[in-house]
């Protein structure tokens, strides 16, 4: 398990943590734990994933595409998992989202995951891009969409 300090995207543990203010709540089910009956080390992408799109949802960024063209996706460019301390079968997790810095055509997201005892169990990071579907080229952020991002990570860093 890792410590916080070999965490290089966390330089100030008190500053980083209390800039979340978006959470997904998750209970953990029995087919995402392994044999000794602890997460399985996938789960937690797909845990990071789930909190994200709701995020985007939340600031009005997520394509709607049932019935919908649309030239647009976001991608994962890149996604790291920090594990720092087990968790089981049935806890509820606090799953939180933030955007750390956003780019011309991609933004940093960071993930803190807190158990019922708000213990940290794990954290992450990592880079969403848009892209065109047409060309899988990536395509740059609208003032709109700059907007929206910028008032979240405001809102998560002004907390």
């Amino acid at each position: 398990m890792n410590t916080l300090k070999n965490i290089s995207y966390i330089n100030d543990l008190f500053s980083w943590k209390n800039e979340f203010t978006f959470y997904e709540t998750i209970k953990v089910r029995f087919c995402e734990t392994d044999m000794l009956g602890h997460l399985n080390n996938t789960v937690p992408f797909m845990y990071f994933e789930q909190a994200r799109i709701n995020f985007m949802k939340d600031i009005d960024i997520m394509f709607d595409r049932r019935g919908k063209q649309h030239d647009l996706a976001f991608v994962v460019a890149d996604l790291q998992c920090d594990f720092l301390q087990q968790v089981y079968f049935d806890e509820t997790l606090r799953v939180y989202v933030k955007i750390s810095r956003i780019g011309n055509s991609s933004a940093d997201v960071h993930y803190m995951v807190l158990n019922e005892k708000d213990e940290m169990c794990f954290v992450g990071r990592g880079t969403i891009v848009q892209i065109s579907l047409q060309n899988g080229k990536a395509v740059a952020w609208s003032e709109e969409q700059k907007l929206k991002l910028k008032q979240a990570a405001n809102t998560s860093q002004s907390k």
